[in-house]
């Protein structure tokens, strides 16, 4: 974990805008007080939640995609923090350990092959999967932002070996339900943002996917043969909801929690399944924002939940598009997901 670093209280001051009268999350979420004994902290601490920050885009870059995922986290926290602390949502119950710092990495994949580059995705993928699995070990629930979906891997891995410590799984597995335009099968190319859930299912560590709001015009054939042949995957299309209208959008949320139910669950949200929220593959058609908050409202208070992952966002793309509530959507859905739990 050596491109972890930790927060401490006396940093969220940076983030929270303080008013008389008025106490904000940034003034009572909690954080770790001694860095070197931190797994004992978290597992003694009364905080349920662990928010993780995951700032890069080589996985992005590894797949083809246009850089900039790095800058939702540093969004989300100047929105998160100043929502008010008030009996609908209790910052007690939420840690902030830290982010990822891969700018060593960001700087060794410049001007490199692609093969080198998901060279890299695979040692992102070793330290979040460390990580999350202390994190779930410790009885705690990951809420990891940012990054590209190629994060997905090291958040099911790592989830999947923490609940198999505590006894909560007997297999080192888990399943997950997807909010997202793309399912994320590509081949076993060397990792990238497009291929986390096949890695994932290829290692055993992703029992059941379940996938919601594919949009047809990016699935491939070899991808769509996959889903209608594995009874391992399930995937219901934006098109067949919102288009042809042959299942209502709840409907195919409950749908995909049933297939889900067996065991617990990842939630991950791709915010390219959002209309014009800006990220790395920005789209013009799409979920509205509040069909996005009531999936994470209904998976969470419905599922067994392993963690929750936002991902793909930004703050400011490469290519010079920048969106200021990007990070204020984010801080949305996180606060619905915790909500819902408690």
């Amino acid at each position: 974990m050596q491109n972890f670093i930790f927060y401490q209280k006396e940093n969220f001051l940076a983030f929270t805008k303080t008013r008389q009268g008025e106490n904000k999350l940034g003034q009572t979420i909690q954080a770790v007080s001694n860095v070197k004994k931190w797994k004992q902290e978290l597992k003694s601490s009364s905080s349920k939640f662990v928010l993780v920050g995951i700032p890069e885009d080589i996985g992005v870059k590894a797949n083809y995609g246009v850089g900039g995922a790095h800058t939702a986290w540093p969004s989300f926290l100047n929105a998160f923090f100043n929502i008010q602390q008030n009996r609908f949502l209790d910052g007690k119950s939420i840690m902030l350990l830290g982010y990822f710092d891969f700018s060593s990495l960001h700087l060794k994949a410049q001007n490199k092959s692609i093969e080198y580059v998901r060279d890299l995705v695979s040692e992102i993928d070793k330290e979040v999967t460390a990580i999350v699995q202390e994190i779930v070990a410790c009885g705690k629930v990951p809420i990891i932002i940012g990054g590209g979906h190629n994060n997905a891997y090291g958040n099911i891995k790592g989830a999947a070996l923490g609940l198999h410590s505590l006894g909560k799984v007997k297999a080192k597995s888990i399943n997950v339900l997807n909010l997202d335009a793309h399912a994320d099968l590509r081949a076993l190319e060397g990792r990238h943002s497009g291929n986390a859930f096949s890695y994932a299912m290829e290692d055993g560590f992703l029992k059941k996917y379940g996938m919601l709001g594919l949009h047809e015009s990016y699935i491939t054939a070899e991808m769509d043969k996959k889903i209608s042949q594995n009874k391992q995957l399930k995937a219901i299309f934006f098109e067949d909801i919102f288009i042809r209208k042959i299942t209502g959008y709840e409907e195919a949320i409950e749908q995909l929690l049933t297939f889900t139910k067996d065991t617990y669950t990842g939630i991950e949200v791709d915010l390219d399944v959002i209309e014009q929220v800006l990220s790395s593959a920005l789209s013009p058609t799409g979920l509205q924002t509040i069909d996005a908050r009531r999936f994470i409202h209904l998976a969470a208070k419905r599922g067994k939940v392993a963690y929750l992952h936002i991902c793909e966002g930004a703050a400011q793309l490469d290519n010079g598009i920048s969106s200021s509530t990007t990070g204020k959507l984010i801080a949305y859905l996180v606060s619905d997901f915790i909500k819902a739990i408690k």
